[in-house]
């Protein structure tokens, strides 16, 4: 799906990027900030913790599930049409969110929001791909990090202020303004950057891709459970094989869904891989951390989310700093020293006690977020810009899916290592039932679930020496 040279110099890229920024910011704002929120809806729609979490779960399984086509998606429709579908689906879960009373319908909300972010993401990093030239890429894309990791980062405290003083509906009824804004303002400002192809729709495959990622990514999300449950085991199981099976369809087929050929380019799979990692790193500290503030450290939801502000701001404010670094020097230096920070902040972090000091939380907050942006635009777009147009729409498909699929792993398997480790912890002492011996336990599980993310770190490390810049042809 290229764009033609002429289609691309008649782009006004400043208007459309703003357009994708506020549109992405409120989008993932909304996401973590109704997190903070589980609390309060427990008690307000009379549900349990189980049931309240499948408002995380249903908005993943939906990412899970649309993701994938969204390489079909970009070739059958035009950017406009996009993303103004896109905001509607947002507008109207918003909408619906707001005036939720049940939890069914809150469910329901959170499922047509998803669908709006499903469609927006990948939509927005095709079309930077298609109106930046490649030695530009690398501030444009630190300026959509920029959104895609500060609006998680400032989520809580905002919910935090909301909470305090509103309902939680409030989160919705704040957000919904702004989208309608930014769909006002795209449909002033937003353009048609390329072509619709419309490639012929492989039924079957779809129905693979279905049930292959929404199979792993119910699984993984579902493993609170247990990883002995038989929902847990066989819908990973199921996935697995639907996943499989639709790999090899997709290489056989002359027009695939979703064309793996972008994996026989080696800095995409491998900033794929680095990408793939960080995001697992970084998903399953967000979940450990609020928790440990509130529980080791007995903080409140908001001083927790005061307290991780600083390393979020400081991120987001970095990326588009470290993606003018990339297009000047490349990825290497910047990715190695990245992971370098991670890892160590990872080191400290699986030392943090019921005694640590707030300043040291902030400190190690600080450290890991200033890798991640030296880590994450770098290795995504270096490995995106060696892709030949055509397939932006499969390679930006790919990076995104596995991000979601990544950050369902990561958190479930961090959430499992804590649960299992406190309640090892536990047996071993003659009253388990004491409020500070479990205490000590959960401190002593959330450090065994930070060990698990410095293997992963330290993995990224490694490969990060392998990375080399791809080269681009500059401005003539």
């Amino acid at each position: 799906m290229p764009a033609s040279k002429s289609m691309a110099t008649d782009i006004k890229a400043v208007p459309v990027i703003i357009a994708f920024v506020v549109a992405g910011f409120i989008g993932l704002f909304s996401e973590t900030a109704l997190n903070m929120a589980l609390n309060s809806l427990i008690v307000t729609l009379g549900i349990t913790e189980t049931t309240a979490h499948w408002l995380t779960t249903g908005y993943l399984l939906t990412l899970g599930i649309l993701v994938p086509v969204s390489g079909l998606i970009l070739q059958w429709f035009t950017t406009r049409q996009l993303f103004v579908a896109s905001l509607i689906f947002s507008i109207i879960g918003t909408f619906v969110a707001a005036i939720a009373s049940t939890f069914a319908i809150l469910m329901v909300a959170r499922v047509i929001q998803a669908i709006g972010t499903a469609l927006l993401l990948p939509l927005m990093f095709n079309t930077i791909l298609l109106i930046i030239p490649p030695y530009k890429r690398g501030r444009v894309m630190g300026i959509i990090g920029l959104v895609i990791m500060f609006a998680p980062a400032v989520g809580p405290t905002l919910s935090g202020i909301i909470l305090a003083n509103l309902t939680w509906n409030w989160i919705f009824w704040i957000s919904l303004p702004l989208l309608v804004g930014a769909l006002l303002f795209g449909l002033i400002y937003m353009q048609n950057v390329s072509t619709p192809t419309k490639p012929k729709i492989d039924i079957f495959s779809l129905i693979l891709s279905t049930i292959g990622f929404g199979g792993i990514v119910y699984g993984f999300s579902s493993s609170g459970e247990g990883w002995g449950s038989p929902v847990v085991l066989s819908t990973i199981i199921i996935g697995a094989i639907a996943l499989t099976i639709f790999g090899f369809r997709q290489v056989k087929m002359e027009q695939p869904m979703l064309n793996l050929r972008a994996f026989q380019y080696p800095m995409f799979t491998l900033g794929l891989v680095m990408v793939v990692i960080t995001m697992m790193v970084i998903l399953s500290s967000m979940i450990l951390l609020p928790l440990y503030l509130q529980t080791s450290l007995a903080l409140t939801t908001f001083a927790a989310g005061l307290l991780l502000l600083p390393g979020g701001i400081i991120n987001g404010f970095l990326s588009p700093v470290m993606g003018g670094l990339f297009d000047k020097f490349g990825p290497k230096y910047l990715v190695i020293s990245g992971f370098t920070l991670v890892t160590g902040s990872m080191f400290g972090f699986s030392t943090i006690t019921m005694q640590t000091a707030s300043w040291t939380i902030i400190l190690l907050h600080i450290v890991m977020m200033i890798g991640v942006s030296m880590v994450m635009m770098p290795a995504q777009t270096n490995g995106l810009n060696q892709l030949p147009p055509e397939l932006y729409p499969d390679g930006t498909a790919i990076m995104n899916t596995l991000q979601q699929v990544a950050g369902a792993i990561g958190t479930a398997i961090a959430i499992s290592i804590l649960s299992t480790s406190t309640q090892s912890f536990l047996s071993t002492m003659e009253d388990p039932s004491s409020p500070t011996n479990q205490v000590l336990a959960f401190t002593e599980g959330v450090q065994s679930s930070f060990v698990f993310a410095i293997v992963f770190a330290i993995i990224g490390l490694v490969l990060s020496f392998f990375i080399k810049r791809v080269m681009v042809e500059q401005e003539s």
